[in-house]
């Protein structure tokens, strides 16, 4: 497809309805579908929120929600979604969901802006989320910041949701080579929301669950993520899209953590998502998995109706008692 524009003529070559448009000379487009927000809130919340720059370089940012009470209390660094190619922590819909999460289950939340693709394919995101990690390990051993005194860095979590949840899983996967490298932060456990994973062969809930037309995520924009974010001739059996080629050889060398996954019963993801909880669990480690039936793909954060408000307050409850149980390991 040309656009026509006489003095600058571009060459549409992807595009996902209103969310991305990536031309042939590499220009990105992004409508901005959801606002962006400042780091306030309001004093119902119970929550400080402030926004930190992780790595001037690359740009890296995050923003922190801090429940407002002394004693101290766990770390959760969050991935947001977006199929690795848009999103932001500064999204209206995460900003209130991080919130009423860090309030609910009394935690601190670091939110990661990490890099996008096309202009920035995997591995940055992945590297982002570490970077984020050593930021904060870097941050601790300086003893300067003070919404970090407040966390209790014998308890840190990985979690996300979508994408995110893909960039929180790769980056605990690394962490299985060397954990002791974030001391004095310990890895207790990963909370993955309807993470995105892919493959070249299609499951029944990609081909069989009819998708409504506002759908989050459909079987087209799928692969058109894994097209733009995968590097340059991997296809979507690439271990960063299908974790399970050969995971469950590589979980018997490693210590991938307690891991909690959270599934939308009309998602296309739901079957990739349980046959990972399998691997997991078929590999001996602690999986615990909730199904919330009635809601599609990423609900959490773009669902108002009153089932999935009921759905979001319940997976809420269940990331509070999956925290509440490791901390104390």
């Amino acid at each position: 497809m040309v656009v026509e524009n006489p003095q600058n003529p571009r060459v549409l070559v992807e595009e996902i309805r209103s969310l991305i448009k990536v031309y042939e000379d590499g220009h990105v487009e992004r409508p901005q579908i959801i606002p962006r927000v400042m780091s306030t809130l309001p004093l119902a919340y119970e929550v400080t929120c402030m926004d930190q720059v992780i790595d001037k370089l690359t740009n890296i940012w995050a923003r922190f929600y801090v429940p407002k009470h002394m004693k101290k209390v766990p770390l959760l660094v969050y991935f947001h979604g977006g199929g690795f190619c848009i999103g932001s922590a500064a999204w209206s819909c995460y900003h209130e969901f991080l919130a009423h999460l860090a309030s609910e289950v009394g935690c601190v939340i670091m939110s990661v802006d990490y890099r996008l693709a096309p202009e920035n394919p995997l591995p940055a995101a992945y590297e982002d989320g570490y970077k984020a990690l050593t930021w904060v390990k870097q941050q601790a051993l300086s003893g300067s910041n003070k919404w970090l005194k407040q966390c209790d860095l014998s308890n840190v979590y990985l979690g996300g949701d979508s994408a995110g949840g893909n960039i929180a899983h790769n980056v605990a996967f690394r962490l299985c080579i060397n954990r002791e490298h974030l001391k004095p932060l310990i890895h207790k456990g990963n909370i993955l929301i309807q993470p995105f994973f892919g493959g070249e062969s299609r499951t029944g809930s990609e081909t069989l669950m009819v998708q409504p037309s506002r759908s989050a995520l459909n079987l087209t924009a799928s692969d058109t993520y894994w097209r733009l974010s995968l590097p340059k001739g991997a296809n979507r059996d690439h271990p960063w899209c299908n974790p399970m080629v050969n995971m469950s050889t590589k979980l018997e060398k490693m210590t991938y953590l307690p891991t909690m996954v959270c599934v939308s019963e009309l998602d296309i993801l739901k079957d990739r998502n349980m046959e990972f909880c399998r691997v997991l669990g078929n590999s001996g480690i602690q999986v615990d998995h909730v199904v919330y039936k009635g809601v599609g793909h990423a609900f959490q954060i773009l669902d108002k109706s009153p089932l999935s408000q009921r759905q979001t307050h319940a997976m809420v409850s269940h990331i509070k008692v999956f925290i509440n149980k490791r901390k104390h390991i």
